[in-house]
């Protein structure tokens, strides 16, 4: 058992390690949280017709193709060449591309050309979405004290409920501010063309950053007794640690995506309602989300990830059924199925940042993580959407996204069973991390605390 000590102590500056990171996760769920709930104008501009619905959705799908082709690339880089300059380049992407789609001609000026540049963008995302988030939990896992990993990582998918929640309170205040008519006739570019700034802020926090020392320590190790990386070394050496991971994120992606992006189109379909009230009631959960992401990261530092993720996994699989029948019952209760179903989800949420990354050493971490996490992803993540409208649209079973989220959950049980509890250990090195207990914190005298302890005491 390797818990650390010293380690928990090092003197470094965690406050901007945890902003750029979370600031790229923003920059990326900015995107998808203003895809979701633009999604009905975005059919209007690019796929008229009686099948538009489910082009808004295979365009969000798309953009997961190249997400495990954008894994391959840039997680072996990161791993050779250090997890900081493939940070700033994929957040300069992301934004690049997301700013583009606010300024593509629609299908009534420029025909079938617009949904195929539409698509390309969203395919531009993904491939550099591959390396982002990967890169960004692994960079803060390995920045991050030991026996505070889960409470700090959780604000890694603070910035990534941040992001998602900005984008819809921004696709919101546009909806108030000009109209239904004034959105469809182009007010849902504004949301898109944010992105821009928001990007080059991510990227200048990331520019400034220091190297993970994690990575810093491996790469100064003479090459001779450097270990093997690369995808080769993954697939024929950590071959369970990635199909642990696979499994794990097919039960974290599919309610993920179906929660958070295919939601408004069936609280829309199911109810009735206009944009502006699904995107307020979505706004509502997600902000009750945000507020128990570090409560869950804390408590994971504490008890271990391993059972923080069981409740999770055992509650989504009893609870999901029954909360999306009482979505279907009206609009108050809409809004505490989706705030039940979002807080059984937290605890994953939570702990991604400090559970994926301790899944593999040092030498294969990025590329490991990113291999595995946008294989299930785009497999099972980015398609949710599409499989729920496209099974909802044939059969009317408006049940059917709960089932879906039943079926993930038990999957990730499946893959549960073969997780190592890594809290409170150290990532460095080239083994891999493990813990047979979870020993307490020892208790220090507060004063003369670093940045590290005052935002981990915060």
């Amino acid at each position: 058992m390797r818990v650390s000590s010293e380690s928990d102590r090092i003197g470094f500056p965690l406050r901007r390690s945890v902003a750029a990171s979370a600031m790229g996760n923003a920059t990326e769920w900015f995107d998808y949280g203003v895809y979701a709930a633009t999604a009905s104008y975005l059919t209007a501009a690019f796929f008229p017709g009686e099948l538009g619905t489910l082009g808004t959705m295979l365009g969000f799908a798309v953009s997961f193709v190249l997400r495990p082709l954008g894994g391959m690339v840039w997680g072996p880089l990161g791993d050779r060449i250090g997890r900081k300059a493939v940070l700033a380049t994929t957040i300069l992407l992301m934004a690049a591309a997301t700013g583009a789609i606010g300024i593509l001609p629609t299908h009534a000026t420029a025909g079938v050309l617009a949904p195929i540049l539409l698509i390309t963008l969203r395919v531009v995302q993904g491939f550099s979405t591959g390396g982002e988030y990967g890169g960004a939990a692994t960079y803060l896992a390995e920045c991050a004290q030991d026996r505070k990993r889960g409470f700090l990582g959780s604000f890694l998918e603070f910035g990534t409920m941040a992001g998602f929640v900005g984008g819809s309170a921004v696709v919101l205040t546009c909806q108030v501010a000009l109209g239904s008519d004034a959105m469809y006739a182009g007010g849902w570019r504004i949301p898109f063309l944010l992105a821009v700034p928001l990007g080059l802020t991510g990227w200048y926090l990331r520019a400034k950053l220091d190297e993970s020392p994690v990575f810093t320590e491996l790469a100064e190790q003479p090459e001779q007794d450097a270990p093997r990386s690369g995808l080769r070394e993954v697939l024929t050496t950590y071959r369970r640690e990635v199909l642990t991971l696979i499994g794990l994120v097919v039960a974290l992606n599919v309610v993920n995506y179906t929660l958070l992006t295919y939601q408004p189109t069936y609280l829309q379909r199911t109810l009735g309602l206009d944009e502006s009230t699904t995107t307020a009631m979505m706004l509502i959960g997600q902000v009750a989300m945000m507020v128990a992401l570090p409560f869950f990261g804390r408590l994971s530092d504490r008890v271990g990830r391993r059972p923080v993720w069981l409740v999770s996994l055992i509650g989504l699989s009893v609870l999901a059924v029954p909360m999306y029948w009482l979505m279907g019952r009206g609009i108050a209760w809409a809004v505490l199925g989706f705030i039940v179903v979002g807080l059984l989800y937290v605890p994953q949420l939570a702990t991604i940042s400090a559970t994926f990354p301790a899944i593999f050493p040092t030498h294969v971490r990025y590329a490991g993580f990113a291999l595995g996490y946008n294989v299930s992803t785009a497999l099972f993540g980015g398609t949710a959407p599409l499989v729920n409208e496209a099974v909802i649209e044939r059969t009317g079973w408006t049940l059917f996204p709960a089932v879906y989220l039943v079926a993930a959950s038990l999957i990730g049980l499946i893959a549960w069973a073969f997780l190592r509890e890594t809290a409170g250990t150290s990532l460095h090195g080239t083994e891999i991390p493990e813990a047979e207990t979870i020993e307490p914190a020892p208790v220090r005298a507060t004063g003369g605390q670093d940045a590290v302890g005052s935002l981990a005491a915060g």
